[in-house]
């Protein structure tokens, strides 16, 4: 993939010639009124980085995998589920997701979610949880209420 040295912004969280893509193929894992777009990757720096929106109330997968994710709020705020805890996320907030760690994104009820993504260029796909790993999430209540499959 080749990049402008400069890609300019076309609109609020758009940028010159990136398309807005499906978060994933529709049936392929539960989520919720999500966009993805690539903004740029580079197998030099062997990185991607990626911008994500929510839709309010909207939610991404229920998942965890090999790679880790440095995740950077750009807009609107939300939760996250990170490594067993819930926490509340908002503009400039830094998430760092660690391998192997459930994780799921929430936009609030008012409004949207807007994130950067940075992840491996060569990663491993994500694992969707089973019931017993469902069931040991949900031991915790405030995770409980939280998740969404």
């Amino acid at each position: 993939m080749s990049h402008p040295p400069l890609r300019r912004r076309s609109a609020p969280c758009r940028w010159e010639d990136v398309d807005v893509l499906d978060y994933k193929p529709e049936g392929s894992a539960p989520f919720r009124d999500i966009s993805r777009q690539l903004l740029f990757r580079s197998t030099g720096l062997g990185c991607e980085l990626r911008y994500f929106e929510i839709a309010p109330e909207g939610h991404s997968t229920l998942e965890r995998h090999e790679h880790e994710h440095a995740v950077l709020i750009l807009s609107g705020g939300g939760a996250c589920l990170v490594d067993g805890a819930v926490r509340a996320i908002g503009v400039h907030d830094l998430v760092h997701v660690p391998a192997q760690s459930w994780h799921q994104f929430r936009a609030s009820a008012g409004g949207h979610l807007g994130f950067l993504c940075m992840v491996n260029v060569d990663r491993d796909r994500p694992q969707l949880p089973s019931a017993s790993d469902l069931e040991a999430l949900r031991r915790d209540p405030l995770v409980a209420a939280f998740i969404r499959v």
